[in-house]
């Protein structure tokens, strides 16, 4: 009976294993942005910073334009398309390089706190704290005024939002491992304290860890293209997904193209994002297997 019944039960568990429509497609789209991010000089049909004033505000196709643009121009006669391409790659370096520099810092703190508790935990999680009552757009606001929006400057603000949740978790998490018996198991045997964290208590923790990235990368992109529409963010000749939102708010009346294509990526990519995130934590976070 348990012969016969098994090849219904591998079936299953194979269809369980399928993702879902809207995360292939969460997929597809990331990968295609990606791959935008890399290859966005060789993709782009026109230079991007190239003007042509006799051939402003030609419509997309789409629209009844010419294939020469496929996108249409914008108010100095650029190529939308190559623009959106440039924008997308540099929204998402700022994105990915942000969002990785907040993970390493706040985990690093939160393994820290975790470690060696006492002053150096009240320290950590007292800081933290005053960085989560303030909000953070006016700390950018405050750092970018006084120094410049330098790209580099720019990309260590953004670095540095909510790492304090990244820590929080960290530390909770970490808290939580040392209590369980692998890591007593392995610090009886003698095993310096940055192997049980990295080799040990880290690829237990990774899938809430993953998530919190998740849920970061998108709040990045959007701080990126606030600041951006603020004038604060990157500035020309680079572009970015904020800034094409920016310069195109103005001639919403008669070129609606130059915003809602910008924006369309904007909310695709972080909706992508966050799809993919809910993903991973159900693949990737053991205490739901």
């Amino acid at each position: 009976m348990a012969l016969t019944s098994l090849p219904g039960a591998l079936r299953l568990s194979t269809s369980g294993m399928r993702s879902p429509l809207s995360i292939r497609l969460a997929m597809l789209w990331l990968v295609a942005v990606l791959a935008i991010g890399i290859f966005a000089p060789l993709l782009a049909p026109h230079d991007y910073l190239h003007q042509s004033p006799l051939e402003r505000f030609l419509q997309p196709w789409f629209l009844g334009g010419t294939p020469t643009h496929l996108f249409g121009t914008d108010y100095l006669g650029r190529d939308v398309l190559s623009n959106l391409l440039m924008a997308t790659r540099t929204s998402l370096v700022v994105a990915i390089l942000g969002s990785l520099i907040c993970a390493l810092l706040g985990t690093a703190l939160g393994f820290t706190a975790a470690h060696f508790g006492g002053t150096v935990d009240n320290l950590i999680m007292g800081f933290s704290d005053a960085m989560a009552s303030v909000p953070f757009i006016i700390f950018a606001l405050a750092v970018l005024a006084f120094f410049g929006s330098d790209p580099l400057i720019f990309i260590g603000l953004v670095g540095v939002a909510s790492w304090e949740r990244y820590a929080r978790l960290t530390r909770g998490l970490v808290l939580d491992a040392a209590t369980n018996g692998y890591a007593e198991a392995v610090r009886i045997t003698g095993a310096a304290p940055l192997r049980i964290y990295l080799r040990h208590i880290l690829p237990n923790i990774i899938g809430p860890l993953v998530v919190q990235l998740t849920i970061n990368f998108p709040e990045i992109i959007l701080l990126e293209s606030g600041l951006s529409f603020l004038g604060l963010g990157i500035q020309p000749p680079l572009t970015s997904l904020g800034l094409m939102v920016a310069e195109g708010r103005d001639y919403v009346a008669i070129a609606w193209w130059l915003c809602a294509l910008p924006g369309i990526v904007i909310l695709l990519t972080t909706l992508a994002v966050s799809l993919a995130g809910d993903h991973l934590r159900d693949r990737f976070d053991a205490r739901l297997r």
